[in-house]
């Protein structure tokens, strides 16, 4: 789950980080209100979507002036002005896609004199089985261009569980970020801050590009973008509150409401499986076969004939659905139970595009009579790689 950059920046400086001051503005009426709050004499103007690159955005709405999400002004006046600009209206960055994302938040921010841009982000890393610490002299650039082009300056840096942040690890950062003085001994403190806030909170990535240091040699978290763990949302109902469904898939808001792990892809064949990993594997060989995948989808191992129904109702919702591959592997899930789900949900709802369907494992006899003895138009596969050929074939005519 993402939360907004302002949201982010609260948390963390509930945990010490230095984060300037800055109000929030849902309602264009408010913004110089809102604006005058801070003393000046620079603000910075900020749309607030999940997406990265609003600076060098642009807006579809001629309306919404020049400039992308990040704007400067010299007076309260100006920065409600860019905030009435912003409000309503649609930005469009690398990460959104040329849809863009309607802005519904606009964050104004005390300014800052930077000296230094630097990049200091936590994650699990997954082949170290250990949260670590990036950090790069490179900050406010896109941290995979640095890691392809400079590599030499990126320091990575992992904690080990049974210690946490020790003095070393620390002083390795700060070392990895070129800090000295002052700036040095704030980075150990914001070090620890980001470690602590990370694992108490089940973040599953905490980055700040940029950190920036200033002409004082003090430090301050500029802009922060924090995710966590939806599987652990159940102990944090605070993190659940700063959800925004508005920044959320309506498909994917669906499916979590019924327990289902959903993702919406771009390609035009839907998927239904059970278990993540035959997920991936039957994403796979339809990209291999020459076609894309519309979502990833797990039922899950136990999903009732209501649960299947209901994946398929969100399936066929989505517009982009050209055809759709059913692949079970039957073990607690019987097959019959996906096979009686899915007839019941092509009954409802109806079926205007091909369907294949590939069960294997406990009933899978009944299954496939149960799909064999329907009166509907459903293609049955033998195997994972006859279904991908079958509805590759069946979508492209």
């Amino acid at each position: 789950m993402n939360i907004h950059e302002y949201q982010a920046k609260e948390l963390l400086k509930s945990y010490g980080a230095p984060v300037a001051n800055g109000v929030i503005v849902l309602n264009a009426d408010e913004a110089e209100a809102k604006a005058k709050e801070l003393p000046g004499p620079l603000w910075v103007v900020k749309a607030q979507i999940h997406a990265g690159g609003r600076g060098k955005g642009h807006f579809k709405e001629p309306e919404a002036g020049e400039g992308g999400g990040v704007r400067l002004a010299r007076s309260a006046e100006e920065a409600a002005e860019q905030a009435r600009a912003m409000l309503g209206k649609t930005l469009v960055t690398v990460q959104t896609g040329e849809e863009g994302k309607q802005v519904g938040r606009v964050y104004i921010e005390e300014g800052a004199d930077i000296e230094k841009e630097l990049y200091l982000s936590v994650l699990v890393d997954r082949a170290l089985g250990k949260v670590a610490f990036i950090a790069s002299t490179e900050g406010g650039m896109d941290i995979e261009a640095v890691a392809e082009e400079t590599p030499e300056k990126i320091v990575t840096v992992p904690v080990e569980p049974s210690q946490g942040v020790t003095d070393e690890v620390a002083e390795k950062i700060v070392q990895g970020l070129k800090l000295e003085g002052t700036a040095a001994e704030e980075g150990k403190k914001l070090v620890r801050a980001l470690y602590k806030a990370f694992t108490e909170k089940d973040m599953a990535m905490l980055e700040i590009n940029p950190l920036i240091v200033m002409p004082d040699n003090h430090i301050r978290v500029l802009d922060a973008k924090v995710s966590f763990d939806p599987n652990a949302l159940f102990r944090h109902p605070d993190i659940l509150e700063l959800r925004d469904l508005s920044e959320e898939d309506p498909l994917e808001i669906r499916a979590s409401e019924h327990d289902l792990s959903y993702v919406k892809l771009d390609g035009n064949i839907g998927c239904m499986v059970n278990g993540a990993g035959l997920a991936m594997a039957t994403m796979d060989i339809i990209k291999h076969y020459g076609a894309e995948p519309a979502n990833f989808l797990d039922v899950g191992g136990g999903a009732t004939k209501e649960k299947v129904t209901e994946a398929f109702k969100i399936i066929t919702s989505d517009p982009g659905v050209e055809g759709i591959l059913v692949n079970i592997f039957g073990g607690i899930m019987k097959c019959d139970v996906i096979a009686e789900g899915v007839l019941a949900a092509v009954k409802e709802v109806g079926l205007s595009v091909p369907l294949v369907v590939r069960l294997e494992g406990t009933n899978v006899e009944k299954g496939k009579e149960i799909i064999n003895n329907s009166d509907l138009d459903v293609i049955s596969a033998d195997d994972l790689e006859d279904a991908a050929q079958k509805i590759v074939k069946a979508v492209k005519g």
